[in-house]
């Protein structure tokens, strides 16, 4: 399989599962898709083959819910003896006091020994009045190379400190949350950063896009009626692709089927802005903010 570096400018089309991003300044190149959490180890296979080579797996908060991403892991390594050469591990550990960074990646690593060592140490759930003291332990982790450590990340529900540590780049990959329900992110930090092509050297991924999706009972709830539209779940990973800062996503694939779905939605493109308001407009009902007049 053939894989292309993803290019920089307008987002006149999304990045493909198999295009590769420069992730800092030693950092191993990964996809503009990050898979997390799964149900069936078997996604983690197919989205592997698919292209996609970047794992994102907490080291502690919602251990049990990532048991199939860590078996999927598990799994490609087994049948693909060089895939670990290509496959990049962002373990990400939620822990905030600086004496507790070192540990939590250990178990990861106990518990899946064919990964023999780490690619990326993630700092999650950053908050300003922690990102600091966390920021400088997660750099001596890339410094020393611990336990193979080659890039470091944050994710942040924090705008204002998330902008911060994009500027003065703190971490080779920022996580921020971007949907429907939670836009703030697109005046508060992407109207302000832009595109890499500016410059920026961190890559910036989102999380939690799905965050408002409706099911029918909902829309109905609502007293919409079938005549209107009713994004998939794959449009919601449209909706926050559509913005130029962002280099790529998190993804939550449920099934198999999902990552080809996936590949599908991606080949309609960004939404355009009408699209993009609609599905705004579905966020503040979804968050109790708006109400249909009939």
């Amino acid at each position: 399989m053939m894989f292309e570096m993803a290019i920089e400018g307008p987002r006149a089309a999304f990045p493909r599962l198999t295009d590769r991003l420069p992730l800092g300044a030693s950092g191993p190149p990964v996809s503009p898709f990050a898979l997390g959490m799964v149900g069936d180890p078997g996604v983690v296979e197919a989205a592997f083959a698919a292209g996609i080579n970047l794992f994102f797996i907490s080291v502690d908060l919602h251990w049990p819910l990532y048991e199939a991403t860590r078996q999927g892991v598990a799994r490609v390594l087994a049948s693909n003896p060089g895939a670990r050469d290509t496959i990049v591990i962002a373990a990400v550990s939620y822990v905030a006091q600086p004496e507790f960074l070192w540990s939590p990646f250990e178990e990861l690593l106990a518990a899946v020994p064919e990964l023999a060592h780490l690619d990326v140490t993630v700092a999650g759930g950053c908050y300003g009045a922690d990102v600091g003291a966390r920021a400088r332990v997660y750099r001596e982790h890339r410094e020393t190379r611990w336990r193979g450590t080659r890039a470091i990340g944050a994710s942040f529900h924090d705008r204002p400190a998330a902008l911060r540590a994009l500027q003065d780049e703190a971490f080779d990959l920022v996580f921020v949350r971007y949907n429907p329900v939670h836009p703030g992110a697109r005046e508060e930090i992407f109207d302000v950063i832009g595109p890499r092509s500016r410059g920026r050297r961190a890559l910036l991924f989102n999380f939690n896009s799905t965050r408002g999706w409706l099911s029918d009972p909902e829309y109905a709830k609502h007293k919409l009626g079938p005549d209107y539209w009713r994004p998939r779940i794959t449009d919601y990973y449209r909706f926050a692709l559509s913005q130029p800062a962002l280099d790529g996503i998190l993804c939550s694939l449920p099934s198999i089927e999902a990552v080809a779905e996936l590949e599908r939605a991606l080949e309609n493109g960004p939404l355009d802005d009408q699209d993009c308001r609609y599905m705004l407009q579905l966020g503040k009902l979804a968050r109790g903010a708006a109400r249909v007049i009939e």
